[in-house]
């Protein structure tokens, strides 16, 4: 039962990570992703669950159906699976979540990966690693 915790917030502490990357975004990009900030954060923080739920189920699959694509290319595909991951969000959320053009999309998309790359090996691992040790102890 406590691996599930554990599962449950490593998840939450990434899905919180990916809300605070899209909030700067929409900040930084005005004009390319909007965010509803109605409900002071909620609606980011549900796009950003969705998305989450999205790279653990869609996108293997994605990934799968496009490996050929992605081969012949030597991976620059790649990024694409993550506009369209993007895309259904923005058709899923409709005034809530918007992101305008396509190559706009596409340098969002490689920011949001730069920056959880980054986000991941800065700040998520090491408290994760902090956190697993100290629960060890117990």
């Amino acid at each position: 039962m406590k691996k599930f915790y554990q599962k449950v917030f490593d998840s939450l502490i990434y899905i919180i990570c990916y809300t605070l990357i899209l909030i700067l975004l929409s900040y930084i990009f005005k004009h390319t992703i909007q965010i509803d900030t109605s409900l002071y954060g909620l609606w980011a923080f549900l796009v950003s669950l969705t998305i989450y739920i999205l790279n653990k189920t869609v996108k293997p699959l994605l990934f799968s159906l496009t490996l050929p694509i992605t081969a012949m290319t030597l991976g620059i595909f790649y990024p694409f699976i993550n506009v369209i991951i993007l895309n259904i969000v923005d058709i899923l959320y409709g005034v809530h979540f918007n992101i305008n053009g396509l190559i706009m999309s596409f340098i969002v998309a490689s920011l949001i990966s730069i920056l959880n790359v980054l986000t991941d090996q800065i700040i998520i691992q090491p408290l994760l690693k902090g956190d697993r040790h100290e629960s060890n102890l117990v």
